[in-house]
């Protein structure tokens, strides 16, 4: 507002205004008045000068006090209410002091514990009232109440859970400790359960049953500079139609004691993931990789026709393994230098096998025992093994499915 000139009777009322106000502040009353506050400031401070009054004299309590009474009988009475209000708040504090302090070390414990503020409330409803745990652990009482009505309920799924984990514990143990959620589901399901993932996985995760982890990997591709280049007919769809029609191969090693190594080099079947050909030895030359692609070719009974798609290992690229394509009827296929993508399907394969016949060890001991370890798990693979790519069916089981499908069809 512009400054202007005030007469002598507003400065008078702006002053007795903001005398006679409780709790005023300049700020407030020269917002009301329309004048600024340092105006109205210097005109109380002017007026209490003029008067010879303190700030503290000259403003009015904001509540009177009160009036003491002389009568003793009266002070003795306002005393006893007094004491009577301050044992009903020590007594409160002291119900909440309890509550929280067995709160405190009822949830402190560990996982064996049960942690729900309504449990809590419950385990202590008869020794404190309902309501004020409801308001110490700051939870809805009609909430609590619905809780607990629901018991019997929970109760019931506790034991369902209980039972569908000892069942969990089987078929993890079946699979040797390698099947997670989605594998244990579709087996259960197998077996009649009606039963959701989620419901396996929560349960997986409370009974502390895991599948095994990767380990790290060893390289075991290395290209042969002076091959032929070959055209990648796969373009990373590792899908078929039909069994026998795509193939694909790969090498990788066996950890032994000592540090020393057997390999592995298989050929799968992308129609149903089966591993179709495998070759163990204790070396990685072209003999390795062509012994396994001759156990395809026993296995399918033909390859006349089938695409078999690689890496550039040298093994793949040398002219002896193309003259046994050749032979055979595989025109080969291989995937760009350095991109695992282009070969993943076998590159999750060999992951599964070390992650699911090693269960974290460091090696498989001896050459021996290696041997008849991946011996063993090749062909509960093909034959009991589920696959996510198969429906959570096994690749035999798959093959079978289709074959009898062709058959209805014809």
């Amino acid at each position: 507002m512009a400054m202007k000139d005030y007469s002598d009777e507003f400065k008078a009322d702006a002053v007795a205004l903001y005398e006679s106000t409780p709790g005023a502040t300049y700020k407030n009353i020269a917002a009301d008045l329309g004048i600024n506050r340092a105006t109205l400031r210097e005109w109380v401070l002017r007026d209490r000068e003029r008067r010879g009054v303190t700030a503290a004299a000259a403003r009015p309590s904001a509540r009177p006090a009160a009036v003491v009474s002389d009568d003793p009988d009266e002070r003795v009475r306002r005393l006893e209410a007094r004491v009577a209000e301050l044992e009903a708040s020590e007594r409160k504090l002291a119900t909440e002091r309890d509550i929280l302090r067995k709160a405190a070390k009822y949830f402190a414990g560990g996982d064996e514990l049960v942690t729900s503020r309504f449990q809590f409330a419950c385990d202590h409803r008869a020794t404190f009232e309902v309501k004020r745990l409801c308001q110490v652990l700051d939870v809805n009482r009609s909430s609590y109440y619905k809780w607990l009505a629901g018991a019997e309920a929970r109760a019931a799924r506790r034991h369902k859970d209980q039972v569908l984990a000892e069942e969990i514990r089987e078929v993890h143990g079946e699979s040797g400790g390698a099947y997670g959620s989605p594998r244990v589901t579709a087996e259960l399901r197998e077996k009649g359960h009606v039963v959701n993932e989620k419901r396996v996985a929560r349960i997986m995760r409370a009974c502390r049953i895991t599948g095994i982890r990767l380990r790290r990997r060893v390289r075991t591709t290395v290209p042969d500079p002076a091959a032929s280049p070959v055209e990648d007919l796969f373009q990373r769809d590792f899908t078929a139609t039909d069994p026998g029609r795509k193939l694909m191969g790969d090498i990788t090693y066996l950890p032994l004691t000592g540090g020393k190594f057997l390999y592995l080099a298989t050929v799968l079947d992308c129609f149903s993931r089966k591993i179709v050909g495998w070759s163990i030895a204790d070396h990685m030359r072209t003999d390795l990789v062509s012994d396994a692609l001759r156990m395809a070719a026993r296995t399918r009974g033909s390859l006349d026709g089938a695409v078999f798609h690689s890496d550039h290992g040298a093994q793949y690229g040398s002219r002896a393994y193309a003259g046994l394509c050749d032979q055979l009827g595989v025109t080969r296929s291989m995937g760009a230098v350095g991109t695992s993508a282009d070969n993943a399907a076998c590159e999750s394969f060999h992951a599964s096998l070390k992650r699911e016949t090693l269960q974290g060890a460091h090696d498989y001991g001896d050459a021996t025992t290696c041997r008849r370890t991946v011996f063993a798990w090749l062909t509960r693979y093909n034959t009991r093994r589920r696959h996510s790519a198969n429906g959570h069916l096994s690749p035999d089981t798959y093959e079978r499915r289709h074959t009898a499908k062709l058959t209805l069809a014809a």
